[in-house]
């Protein structure tokens, strides 16, 4: 029998077919889940029950014909009907058995799926402004973005992690102005300090750099400090330049890395911001009101009409956003998601509406966003506010310094982007079973030290016998393994990396709990292979999850 890799995919394929026959005109969507009860079988279907309308039937008599037409299959045992008109799929031992060679057969690529189909996808994440080292906030941007691209390109899409930076406007003038004061050797201090300023100690650390006339790499930035606290110019790009340079350290730390830097000084130098302007005028949707220029974003759902050219001239924030994401579009990609934080909620209603006025074809809805709430970080039992560093907060790297990064990684990517988080550093630096990321680790690491002090060959295990596996234990532990392509389908579909985690988190206490009531190293060398072959497999999905999220499957704790 040849294993299949994906069994819900697989099921969904035969309904589709079955489909086909029974109502060949109806474009009903195929739900395949998993009951909450065993005896309901081991995958559900309620299709029957969405064609009962649209065929004016009894969903029992569609269930039957839709069984009578499924195509045969080596996999399924028995197919049931049940309650109002739910079909019900019991797999075979056989096939669920199998999954153990499959998985020691694709290694590393066991769970990819074909989703994205090669398909081109832009993930914009982080994007903190050049003004001071990362924050918690930035960085579980960063954990959810950076697992977001690994989940995507394990479902079939061809990944394209960009990171934009705001290195113009108010917020660049106040780094400028605190960067001169601190060059001039005035501190935060001082009464002529400037309200919008920066205080953090890194500000004193540019200022030193400036003024000793360093030089500084970042991407496509190589400035030297020219020493006088008079330059602005040179002041501004000298501090825009180092702080990218320190971001980009922090994500280096962090396991992040991007393919394209991408700046918002660049969109007005190249003449992108005007470019945009001009269209939006040309297509009617603006008008002028106050000495202000305005897009009137009501026409394309906005609650009210947004000022697009102050008083002053200058371009409110959303303006070059437009600008930006009309050259995503430019660049070919069809599908873009931008990862943010909570507090940019506001402007995906008039970035959209500024990209629909412009009436050059792209689709309403486009891009799509993932919003991250902030994050509270604890210690001692006790909120933890400030670094040192910064100043004003908790810093990236005072997380991975305190932690490491596996930990940070996984603590600020496990929960759903949209809920809060609360970061426990004494539960993160933890060994117990509490902290979810030495349960999972321990896991993987126990499966290493039984497969070490086993010392045989692990081609060997491709041939164990896995009919032998019979035991309640193994056959919830198989499920797990058969479940993992599920979860990258859903985690990539729903824009939801954290399912990973808590798929992990579910495989590692099965795995215990089979380690905590079985014995491996068996006299019987059929059944010690079979045990063997098992746990290796599950061994090899932990990496493939753990890799995912960016973190490290140790074989020894």
């Amino acid at each position: 029998m040849s294993v299949v890799l994906n069994l819900k995919s697989h099921i969904s394929e035969l309904f589709a077919q079955a489909l086909g026959v029974v109502a060949p005109e109806q474009d009903a969507t195929i739900l395949i889940e998993r009951p909450k009860q065993v005896a309901h079988g081991d995958y559900s279907c309620n299709l029957a029950m969405q064609l009962a309308k649209p065929l004016r039937k009894s969903p029992r008599d569609i269930a039957r014909a839709l069984i009578d037409a499924l195509p045969p299959s080596a996999v399924i045992e028995k197919v049931e009907i049940a309650g109002a008109g739910f079909i019900n799929l019991f797999i075979t031992k056989s096939a669920k058995q199998q999954i153990v060679h499959a998985v020691l057969h694709a290694g590393a690529g066991y769970g990819h799926i074909h989703q994205g189909q090669g398909r081109s996808v832009q993930v914009e994440f982080v994007s903190a402004n050049p003004t001071g080292p990362l924050h918690v906030g930035h960085g579980r941007g960063a954990a959810v973005g950076d697992c977001l691209c690994n989940v995507l390109h394990a479902a079939g899409w061809k990944v394209t992690r960009e990171f934009y930076y705001n290195d113009a406007g108010a917020q660049i003038e106040n780094l400028m102005r605190s960067v001169q004061l601190r060059c001039k050797g005035i501190t935060p201090d001082d009464p002529s300090w400037p309200e919008g300023g920066y205080r953090g100690d890194y500000i004193n650390d540019v200022a030193r750099a400036y003024m000793a006339c360093e030089t500084v790499e970042a991407d496509d930035q190589h400035t030297t400090g020219r020493g006088d606290a008079e330059d602005t110019e040179s002041i501004r790009h000298f501090a825009v330049a180092y702080l990218r340079r320190e971001q980009d350290l922090d994500l280096r730390a962090f396991n992040v890395e991007f393919d394209v830097f991408s700046l918002e000084s660049a969109l007005y130098s190249e003449g992108k911001v005007e470019e945009v302007v001009s269209r939006l005028v040309a297509s009617g949707h603006t008008y002028e009101q106050e000495g202000a220029l305005w897009l009137r974003t009501t026409d394309f759902g906005d609650d009210k009409d947004r000022v697009m050219r102050k008083k002053d001239g200058g371009y409110t924030y959303f303006v070059p956003d437009v600008a930006y994401h009309l050259d995503k579009w430019r660049r070919g990609f069809v599908r873009v998601i931008n990862e943010q934080g909570a507090d940019h909620h506001s402007t995906i209603t008039r970035v959209r509406a500024g990209l629909q006025a412009l009436d050059v074809g792209i689709p309403a809805g486009w891009p799509d966003y993932v919003l991250h709430q902030m994050v509270t970080v604890l210690k001692n039992g006790e909120e933890v506010k400030i670094s040192k560093r910064a100043g004003s907060y908790v810093t990236l790297r005072d997380l991975i310094d305190e932690v490491g990064c596996d930990a940070t990684r996984y603590f600020l990517a496990a929960r759903h982007p949209d809920s809060q988080l609360v970061f426990d550093i004494d539960l993160a630096k933890s060994k117990s079973n509490d902290n979810p990321v030495y349960y999972i680790q321990y896991a993987h690491a126990r499966i290493s030290t039984v497969l070490e002090l086993w010392g045989g060959e692990r081609l060997a295990l491709l041939a164990a016998d896995v009919s032998l596996l019979e035991s309640p234990y193994e056959a919830e532990l198989l499920q797990q393994l058969i479940d993992y392509p599920q979860v990258i389908e859903s985690a990539a579909q729903d824009l939801a990396p954290h399912l990973i985690a808590f798929y992990l988190k579910e495989l590692a206490a099965v795995f215990h709990s089979y380690y905590n009531a079985s014995r491996f190293l068996v006299d019987d060398e059929a059944i010690k292979h079979a045990r063997l072959a098992l746990i290796a497999a599950a061994a090899q999905v932990m990496r493939n999850g753990l890799a995912l999220l960016g973190i490290g499957a140790p074989e020894k704790m």
